[in-house]
């Protein structure tokens, strides 16, 4: 899997057509919302597209150009929430933090956010700016679904170091293993 922000155009049917998505890997869409802005990083609002939230990723189109359109896996959102603050904008959004191939190579590469040519596997931050901003909490529950339906895949080698928890009854089983009867 590739991690962060890419290029999607990938459509589907009629006018601006829909995403095409993975379904032989179980990919379904569980959300569409038509007139939702889109900032990425330091850069200036898309004009509004459509947003489509599947089980696996998460979908840009805009309405304007066919060919634009951008795309994140579950898997490298890192963060996701509701911004009310103006302070932290202008407009409530659902403000994202993207994990990023870029993340291991370099701590600062938010330089390329504002540059002319957009380098999207810098991109960090993404902001979706529905036009109703009462939609939000509902945005925010589909959302919070979906990274639940893409835990963090586990390493088997880490997985073995670290497992100290244990259910109630495994330790119930445990003490009786190890319990004596004590001798008169």
């Amino acid at each position: 899997m590739v991690l962060g922000l890419r290029q999607f155009s990938d459509r589907v049917g009629e006018d601006a057509g829909e995403p095409l998505l993975d379904a032989d890997n179980g990919e379904e869409l569980m959300q569409v919302l038509p007139g939702v802005a889109l900032v990425l990083g330091n850069q200036a609002p898309e004009s509004p597209g459509t947003l489509y939230i599947s089980t696996k990723q998460v979908v840009w189109l805009s309405d304007v150009d066919r060919t634009k359109g951008y795309a994140v896996n579950f898997l490298s959102l890192s963060l996701h929430a509701i911004s009310r603050d103006p302070e932290a904008y202008p407009s409530p959004c659902i403000y994202t933090q993207i994990e990023t191939e870029a993340d291991e190579d370099d701590s600062e590469g938010s330089d390329s956010e504002s540059s002319a040519v957009l380098d999207l596997s810098k991109i960090r931050e993404m902001r979706l700016i529905p036009s109703d901003p009462s939609q939000l909490d509902a945005l925010f529950d589909i959302f919070c679904e979906c990274a639940e339906l893409n835990p963090e895949p586990i390493d088997e080698e880490e997985a073995a170091e670290h497992n100290w928890v244990f259910s109630a009854d495994q330790l119930e089983d445990e003490a009786a293993a190890s319990y004596q009867r004590p001798t008169i």
